[in-house]
């Protein structure tokens, strides 16, 4: 299995900066066995079932990206210099992993100010990354980080504009509740109180578990084999209570669906170490044709990047013939890309 077998011509153009407004806007294609339907999201209400569950991931991004300064004092006097920092995830000794640029430039047990309210400390490195402890914790943390940080935009993003105050609303979806992520879970971000709503009104059920979706959604796939590719690993929970919903839609014969390959990865990691159980932990699982689903009967997902993980995700579940014609439709009818742009229903 090449990697070239997930690679696809994307029109610059189709790479959305901005997501729908209003969310539920969006465009929404429909592969419903080997037929394609265009539809927009508000229609998900005509393609589910009452008893259907969705599956909903309540992470909520971290505003992770930074911008301070380091003050320097050499015997050339007193020097500044910008530095520019991405957090990635909390370790246990109390320091954050992060990117920081220029990560050489900085020396162990230096300072970096991001606020009047929010400095941190090189405390070391490690496989290019520093370890920075904060000089606050808990709630003041969040509140400083909120002040003087901007939502981490995706690098397709971010090489075309500047995170803003807007993002702070549109990367974020309407029941994001445990802070730990630095990347939304795309898909859910086309959900709007009024869609809830009308779902409800449709009998369909929904319920939460959580994946802190982290940087390294991002990698790209480095080797030619692809059944060789090492995954990151994202931490998750699914509750009791999530266990119970899934497993009573599965009594009911009802279908269950991830919002988001995130929810899918977590819930088929929970299948394959437990069963329909509760589950807490690290989750590195890699998913690709051949790969057997445990629990999932769909997928509502966004339009992923050529050559990528997901992309391998997506024709596992319903097959990569059938992704390159859902795909090819795409491109051609105008869809919008990566995760402000459109979603898909993946009905096997």
């Amino acid at each position: 299995m090449k990697l070239s077998d997930f690679d696809f011509e994307l029109p610059e153009n189709l790479i959305a900066t901005r997501p729908a407004v209003p969310r539920s806007s969006a465009r929404l294609l429909v592969a419903d066995g080997d037929t394609i339907h265009d539809q927009r999201v508000t229609d998900l209400v005509n393609w589910l079932r009452p008893g259907d569950l969705l599956v909903l991931n309540d992470t909520k991004v971290i505003p992770a990206r930074l911008f301070g300064t380091r003050a320097r004092t050499s015997a050339q006097g007193d020097t500044t210099a910008k530095i520019e920092v991405t957090l990635l995830e909390p370790r246990a000794d109390g320091t954050w992993s992060a990117l920081v640029k220029p990560l050489k430039k900085v020396k162990q047990g230096e300072v970096v100010q991001f606020s009047d309210a929010l400095s941190a400390t090189l405390e070391g490195t490690s496989d290019g990354q520093g370890h920075l402890l904060f000089n606050l914790v808990g709630d003041d943390f969040d509140a400083a980080l909120a002040q003087a940080g901007a939502m981490p935009l995706p690098p397709y993003i971010a090489a075309k504009r500047a995170a803003d105050a807007q993002d702070k609303v549109d990367y974020q979806t309407i029941w994001a509740a445990k802070s730990g992520a630095v990347a939304a879970p795309t898909a859910s971000l086309h959900f709007d109180d009024a869609l809830i709503d009308a779902l409800t009104a449709r009998g369909v059920l929904t319920t939460h578990v959580t994946l802190h979706v982290g940087a390294g959604t991002f990698l790209p796939v480095k080797v030619d084999d692809v059944t060789t590719h090492k995954m990151h690993a994202e931490w998750g929970q699914v509750s009791a209570a999530a266990a119970a919903d899934i497993a009573a839609a599965k009594a009911r014969k009802a279908r269950v669906i991830p919002v988001g390959t995130t929810a899918l990865r977590l819930i088929e990691t929970m299948a394959r170490d437990v069963g329909i159980a509760p589950w807490e932990g690290e989750t590195d699982i890699f998913i690709y044709p051949g790969f057997t689903f445990g629990v999932t009967d769909g997928l509502m997902t966004n339009f992923h990047l050529p050559k990528s993980t997901l992309m391998m995700l997506v024709s596992a579940l319903v097959g990569q013939d059938r992704v390159r014609r859902i795909y090819d439709h795409a491109v051609g009818t105008g869809y919008r890309f990566f995760s402000y742009g459109d979603a898909s229903l993946l009905l096997p």
